[in-house]
This record gives structure tokens, sequence and C-alpha cells, in this order.
């Protein structure tokens, strides 16, 4: 378990552990999901990064509702792993 503290302007540095578990680094940005459980940290990846990687042929989808997609499978995989 890690922590930090919080400045008088809200804000928080990410311990190392975190950083690099997370593989992120200065200037990259960080998506903050609210759970019941708490909140969950996920690096925010440029889409740009992600053409063309992934097969699919369903409909066309927003951007919005991909996001969605990603925060809900990040929940699910966080529950799973918080049973063990």
């Amino acid at each position: 378990m890690f922590e930090s503290s919080i400045t008088i302007k809200g804000q928080t540095t990410l311990p190392k552990a975190v950083r690099d578990s997370l593989a992120v680094k200065a200037g990259d940005k960080v998506r903050y999901v609210i759970v019941d459980e708490g909140v969950l940290v996920i690096p925010v990846r440029p889409t740009g990064r992600l053409f063309r990687s992934l097969k699919y042929d369903g409909p066309p989808v927003s951007v919005e509702e991909m996001d969605r997609a990603v925060a809900e499978g990040a929940i699910e995989r966080w529950k799973q792993s918080t049973r063990m």
C-alpha cells in the first residue's frame, strides 16, 4: 500500500512505485474513476498509440462510449483483483 499527502492546493505526488506500475512519467495524464470502494487511477493513453492495433467489426461507437467501456473494464478488473 502506498500513500501521499494532499497539498493546500489539492495536489499530490504519485509515489514512484505507483508511477512505475502505471508506466507514467512527467507530463502524462491519469484518469480518476470513483467507485463504491474508493478511486481507481488509470493512465490516459493517447489514442494514436492504439490506431489499428485492435480489430472491431461492430457498428461505430463514440469516444464517450469507448471511455465508458474502458472505465467499466478497469473497475471489473480491479474488483476481480481484490477478491484474491
